[in-house]
């Protein structure tokens, strides 16, 4: 029997049971294929644009939303604070006193002091505390440096207003 069919008592199709959601699946199926088929899905307006995908099913959408709007990240604590370490000069000299630059070191080495005990959350922390000390005589010197080139640069743009003040009719050519 070299026969390549079955025969017809091998395969009952009322065996198979469909219920109405695969039947209206698979008859989905075949139209959309026809279709396709058919290029009636070819040049629709949008073709080749990314889809934008609606949040409503997300029990995060606001969140999500917001971080974007926000320009927010959110990092792991070890990474924020290596990133609040580097940044934390320029904030500093973006103050007046003493007291608050003394202030915010604090602030800054209990968050670092916290991130220690806790457990990691990504990458170990390799952020140490700051000497508040170091880094107040630190942000004086370089506070003090600014006030210096601001001097510089007054006296300049003084002389310079002097120059222009003055008469030509007085300047001796040399």
């Amino acid at each position: 029997m070299t026969d390549q069919h079955p025969p017809a008592a091998f395969f009952n199709p009322y065996a198979v049971a469909i219920d109405d959601e695969v039947a209206i699946a698979l008859l989905a199926d075949l139209q959309i294929r026809r279709a396709m088929e058919r290029g009636e899905f070819d040049d629709l307006p949008g073709s080749g644009k990314p889809l934008d995908l609606s949040d409503r099913h997300d029990p995060d959408w606001w969140l999500k939303r917001l971080l974007i709007r926000e320009k927010l990240v959110l990092l792991p604590p070890s990474i924020q604070l290596r990133k609040d370490d580097a940044a934390l000069d320029a904030r500093l000299d973006e103050l007046w006193s003493e007291e608050d630059v003394r202030e915010e070191v604090e602030e800054f080495n209990l968050r670092v002091r916290r991130g220690r005990y806790q457990p990691p959350a990504g990458p170990p922390l390799v952020t140490m505390p700051r000497d508040v000390d170091a880094t107040v005589a630190a942000w004086a010197e370089r506070r003090a440096a600014r006030r210096a080139e601001a001097a510089q640069e007054q006296a300049r743009a003084e002389a310079a207003a002097r120059e222009r003040r003055r008469p030509r009719l007085l300047r001796r050519r040399r």
